[in-house]
């Protein structure tokens, strides 16, 4: 997997730069309303065949750069204390089994993350937006190249300084082209991933 092996050492890297920051000084991030968020997510998706009408096992790394606007305050005053952030993601997947294919997205995306254990922030979050993909056709889950994507996940936030944070997590992908065309089973798989985020 030398794609995912490039997208994850350049995370790496970029994780050791700001620890060294992180070390010296004491981390108490503010995320304010209009504060901004970049982002670069990559992980490896694992298929799920969810009746026996699917039968491929669609595989691969997926990398997604990222940009959110936080547009609350924090709500709450327990665990549930958080804030909701808006924005858009791009979502790059290279299907590598059955076939060596691409998928390229485009999703607007929204997230709540908690605020109350202040560095350490967990976020659910939800996308879904126009996908193309060139499988159409040679699976028989999906017969168009024109989709959509949909994913749902959850993940944590830990903030190596007050504006660079380290991000892991799940989502549950689903790749659909929404009854235009039969057949449609989707694809449905599982993406654990890692990145990292800035603020400003």
């Amino acid at each position: 997997m030398p794609f995912l092996t490039r997208v994850l050492t350049a995370l790496a890297i970029g994780s050791l730069m700001t620890t060294t920051i992180a070390l010296a000084t004491d981390v108490s991030p503010k995320i304010t309303v209009g504060t901004q968020e970049v982002g670069l997510t990559a992980g490896y998706m694992l298929p799920h065949r969810l009746t026996q009408d699917h039968t491929t096992k669609q595989q691969g790394p997926a990398l997604m750069p990222s940009w959110m606007m936080t547009v609350t305050d924090p709500v709450g005053d327990s665990w549930y204390r958080g804030q909701v952030s808006l924005g858009a993601e791009m979502v790059y997947i290279q299907f590598q089994e059955p076939f060596l294919t691409h998928g390229l997205g485009f999703t607007p995306k929204i997230k709540y993350s908690f605020v109350a254990l202040d560095r350490i922030r967990p976020y659910a979050e939800f996308a879904g937006g126009p996908f193309w993909t060139d499988l159409a056709g040679k699976i028989p889950e999906e017969s168009s190249r024109f989709n959509f994507v949909l994913t749902a996940g959850f993940g944590v936030s830990y903030f190596l300084t007050n504006h660079a944070a380290l991000n892991v997590g799940y989502r549950f992908h689903h790749i659909s082209n929404a009854g235009t065309s039969y057949p449609n089973l989707g694809l449905n798989a599982s993406l654990p991933f890692g990145g990292f985020s800035f603020f400003f």
